[in-house]
């Protein structure tokens, strides 16, 4: 009786199946890539194309190389920000903790970066999105859209008026 049970789990077709499954649980082979990796004296393995520390600190920060920071006032208060980068780049410097987790897209679809801007140059103020335009030595912020006063709201004035 125990050989006519047997005799069904020691067919060809059950070995091919449990070979199958055996196969699915399996660890994948480790798999070297010494061709893309060069060991240190340390034994430790690095990428051979390495970047220098100058290209990894470019890489790595958000905003754009500058050599010096110019003046800014944004609602009467000054601000030291980088030159050759973004108004909102900017406003991502003066508050770094805040303005990279507000609802901005940062390509001109969400208008939620609006600000209007008094120029140096300019007798009146101009309207524009704050992630196009490319911050000016001088320029004064005069408004600024609800998302941004209320992203910049522990870096503003206190007359500055936030509502949610």
């Amino acid at each position: 009786m125990e050989r006519l049970l047997l005799w069904p789990l020691a067919t060809p077709y059950r070995f091919r199946y449990v070979r199958r499954i055996v196969s699915l649980f399996r660890q994948p082979r480790r798999t070297t890539l010494r061709k893309h990796r060069t060991t240190t004296s340390s034994g430790d393995f690095e990428p051979r194309c390495k970047l220098s520390t100058k290209d990894r600190a470019i890489m790595s920060e958000p905003f754009r190389p500058y050599e010096k920071l110019v003046e800014i006032s944004i609602f009467g208060k000054k601000f030291q920000v980088p030159e050759r980068n973004s108004l909102l780049r900017c406003f991502q410097f003066v508050s770094p903790e805040t303005i990279p987790y507000g609802r901005f897209c940062w390509n001109q679809d969400c208008q939620y970066c609006r600000v209007t801007c008094q120029l140096p140059d300019d007798d009146e103020g101009r309207e524009m999105l704050s992630c196009k335009f490319i911050v000016m030595p001088g320029m004064e912020v005069t408004e600024m859209s609800q998302e941004l006063k209320w992203c910049l709201r522990s870096k503003l004035p206190s007359d500055a008026t936030v509502s949610k």
